[in-house]
């Protein structure tokens, strides 16, 4: 049976056992949910899951929620406490003197609107830094995304964190909006508006042209997808929780991937099995790890599905992968 820890590494060098890492608190504060995971209904869980890609509106997610009777009590105060807590879970303040973040506007032909904007940040001094792509989920770039952005840049990389909303208005300050606006959006504008968005960062005059990408549910996803259009053009990729691409798609992966999976994910995780095959048979560099114990979006420390442990650990190991193949 697999732990938490369990890591499995792939090209022809077999199986490596599992890793034991001491890990280091990122400087600045993680404020934990007060209500932990195992607190939870898993039937909350997976109307959470359902609202959270947008096959519910927020009100149809409350309703069947306050339904469902635990105990003689009413499970509605687990929805409402799934609800994300921006603030609180700030860990690396926009002021802090180890980073100089700004926002920045590029053109992105063939996108939504030809324009992007983007959040960048750059580690104090003067480069050029390693570059990695920070994309959000499926609602545009939420504070929490900002606050990824951050951590990678107090890591020492460049990094730019894209608002696939941008062209539309930009994140508007809550994630239900956010997941319509998103919604809306032509699938293959938005994604080619990640796409240049790598290729701005890759030549921006602080990056070494080394150049990595991560993301979260969507974004996920999209990091698994600019790795089949990149090419040699992406160095590494750091998907979390995110859909596999097709498998006739795998052979224009150049990239060494980490793919890192909850324990508890069955859409994701169904499409795992076919995806290693085909990175196994095309030669791809990769490692997986599939943190158990854990639910979709267990990176995300502003909700209770967050699990310190495995974040910590999943972070540390996306840090210790791009530093390996970006420098």
């Amino acid at each position: 049976s697999r732990g938490l820890g369990d890591v499995y590494k792939r090209q022809g060098r077999g199986d490596t056992k599992p890793m034991n890492m001491t890990i280091k608190e990122t400087p600045g504060k993680i404020i934990m949910p007060e209500n932990k995971a195992s607190d939870f209904d898993q039937r909350i869980f997976d109307l959470y899951d359902e609202y959270c890609h947008v096959r519910m509106d927020r009100r149809e997610f409350l309703d069947k929620s306050a339904s469902i009777m635990i105990g003689g009590v009413s499970a509605l105060w687990m929805a409402q406490a799934l609800l994300p807590r921006y603030a609180e879970a700030q860990t690396i303040s926009f002021t802090d003197p180890r980073i100089k973040g700004t926002y920045v506007e590029y053109a992105s032909p063939g996108g939504t609107s030809g324009t992007m904007r983007g959040y960048l940040v750059q580690p104090a001094g003067d480069g050029p830094f390693p570059a990695t792509l920070i994309i959000h989920e499926n609602r545009g770039l939420n504070p929490h995304i900002e606050d990824v952005a951050r951590r990678a840049a107090i890591a020492g990389f460049l990094a730019l964190a894209p608002d696939g909303l941008a062209p539309v208005g930009g994140y508007p300050g809550n994630d239900d909006d956010g997941r319509e606006l998103q919604r809306n959006l032509d699938s293959d504008e938005l994604a080619q508006d990640m796409i240049n968005s790598a290729r701005y960062l890759k030549g921006h005059e602080l990056s070494n042209g080394q150049l990595g990408a991560t993301g979260f549910c969507w974004g996920g996803g999209m990091t698994n997808r600019l790795a089949v259009v990149l090419g040699n053009d992406l160095q590494a990729g750091v998907p979390f929780y995110g859909a596999a691409v097709p498998v006739e798609a795998v052979s224009s992966i150049k990239a060494a991937m980490m793919i890192n999976m909850a324990g508890t994910d069955p859409r994701i995780n169904a499409m795992w099995p076919d995806y290693e095959v085909a990175l196994r048979e095309n030669g791809v560099d990769y490692r997986a790890h599939i943190y158990e114990g854990t639910l979709h979006g267990f990176h995300n420390n502003s909700t209770p599905r967050y699990n310190k442990p495995a974040a910590d650990l999943a972070w540390n190991r996306t840090v210790g992968f791009f530093r390996e193949h970006l420098q």
